[in-house]
């Protein structure tokens, strides 16, 4: 095994070790998105930050199952599904492939499971049913709540007291809970929404927090080692997940809650529900996925941080240093200066995941290597970037511009040549939508991922 690596935990408010159940496996959940929409960057963020997190248990010798899951079921889904005349069904599944189509652009890879809610029914349902045996939830008009103040500890994971919180449902089913502080395990079908499932309760559909509780549990089983997601989800999402857990099973659902800061649009939290967002395709066209890359390991995981043109281009700039430098390197062992960076780099991933931190020394790798001779050895810098979603920076090779770039490339000098200057800034915008570029030199145009 190599470094422990320590994350803060926002149940105790402390950076503590991540220390593994059983050998060396570690169990990481985050939350993922309600497919209702297309996803915008603040949820891109949270696919990043944990699959570059369970990256770096991995380099230190970890076994680790990273588990991401889809809402599929969900009042925003009914909701937008009426609105566009589709099925509820129909729209997330179309939404569900869109969501794989434009997370796959990140090249991070798909995270091990990724369970659905509809395909978990069961499990929720006897979840509930635990829950109702045991005095914590009760049934009403075929609705099922969880009675909060059964709980002692309720209000521990999000530093909250019970008088301040809001669970955010508003009046629906107000009347029929015994405490406004309540929250919906179980909700009747109502006219309109065209999915339900047959329950104890009556026919109907699981609330949000319970589905995560089921999904998690039957995955990665009681008391995992991380349990991830926005920082927006500590109340009442993640809350109402600890406490549902530990009320039925006697045991903590995770031993870690990590939450990743929001992104920021307009110094606002970036938001499909109030139309404040910028999705993740329209990103990745826009700016590149590299650049995106940067963005988001640039910063501190934990804080909020805002998606503005300034800082994109600051992204835009840094994939630059390093495919700059790339062309300088060779493939093969590093020089012996490498090491004690190496060293640092990876004891900044080990403490609280501090990319920043890890991203600047990279950069301290890269002025000693343009100090270097030419051909210096890349393995320590492509070992460092792999951890951080960026070695393919150090492999840009134009073989790898797929046939209809490269047939791109060649029209626009056809253009160029016959001095049809509109046509090849058409055919340049043409190549960047691809996620290339062309960099015009002296011996002809050389293709590049696009920053």
């Amino acid at each position: 095994m190599g470094r422990m690596i320590r994350l803060h935990d926002t149940r105790s408010g402390r950076v503590l070790p991540v220390e593994p159940r059983s050998g060396n496996r570690i169990g990481i959940y985050a939350c993922g998105p309600t497919v209702y929409g297309r996803i915008h960057v603040g949820n891109a963020r949270p696919f990043v930050v944990f699959s570059l997190l369970k990256r770096a248990f991995v380099h230190e010798g970890y076994s680790v199952t990273f588990v991401m899951n889809i809402t599929d079921v969900n009042d925003k889904i009914y909701a937008a599904a009426e609105k566009a005349g589709v099925g509820s069904e129909q729209l997330a599944s179309e939404m569900i492939d869109a969501y794989v189509v434009d997370t796959d652009r990140l090249g991070l890879g798909r995270p091990d499971r990724e369970p659905r809610a509809s395909r978990t029914i069961q499990e929720i349902i006897e979840l509930i049913g635990t829950l109702t045996e045991g005095g914590h939830a009760y049934a009403v008009e075929g609705d099922v709540y969880f009675s909060v103040r059964s709980y002692p500890d309720y209000g521990q994971l999000s530093h909250r007291s019970l008088d301040e919180m809001d669970q955010g449902e508003g009046v629906e089913g107000a009347e029929r809970k015994g405490d406004p502080a309540d929250f919906a395990l179980w909700k009747a079908q109502k006219a309109g929404e065209d999915t339900a499932w047959d329950a104890p309760w009556g026919r109907g559909r699981p609330g949000w927090h319970i589905e995560c509780s089921a999904m998690a549990e039957a995955l990665l089983g009681l008391g995992f080692e991380i349990h991830g997601g926005g920082s927006d989800l500590i109340f009442p999402h993640h809350e109402n997940e600890a406490a549902q857990t530990f009320a039925a099973r006697g045991e903590p659902l995770a031993r870690l809650w990590v939450h990743a800061g929001m992104v920021r649009l307009d110094e606002a939290k970036m938001s499909k529900s109030v139309g404040n967002t910028f999705l993740l395709h329209q990103a990745l066209d826009t700016y590149g996925r590299d650049a995106l890359i940067m963005y988001v390991i640039g910063s501190d995981y934990r804080k909020p941080v805002e998606f503005d043109d300034e800082r994109l281009a600051e992204a835009q700039a840094r994939v630059r240093r390093f495919t700059e430098t790339a062309r300088r390197l060779a493939s093969g062992p590093s020089p012996e200066w490498s090491r004690p960076l190496s060293e640092r780099f990876f004891d900044a991933l080990a403490e609280d995941f501090n990319t920043p931190a890890a991203l600047g020394v990279a950069f301290e790798w890269v002025r000693e290597a343009n100090r270097a001779p030419a051909g210096t050895g890349s393995d320590d810098l492509r070992e460092m970037l792999w951890l951080l979603g960026l070695d393919n920076l150090l492999e840009l090779d134009e073989a790898q511009a797929p046939a209809e770039v490269t047939e791109l490339r060649d029209a626009r000098e056809r253009a160029r040549a016959m001095r049809d200057y509109e046509e090849a800034d058409r055919l340049r915008e043409q190549i960047r939508s691809h996620g290339w570029e062309v960099r015009d030199g002296p011996e002809g145009p050389e293709l590049l991922p696009a920053a």
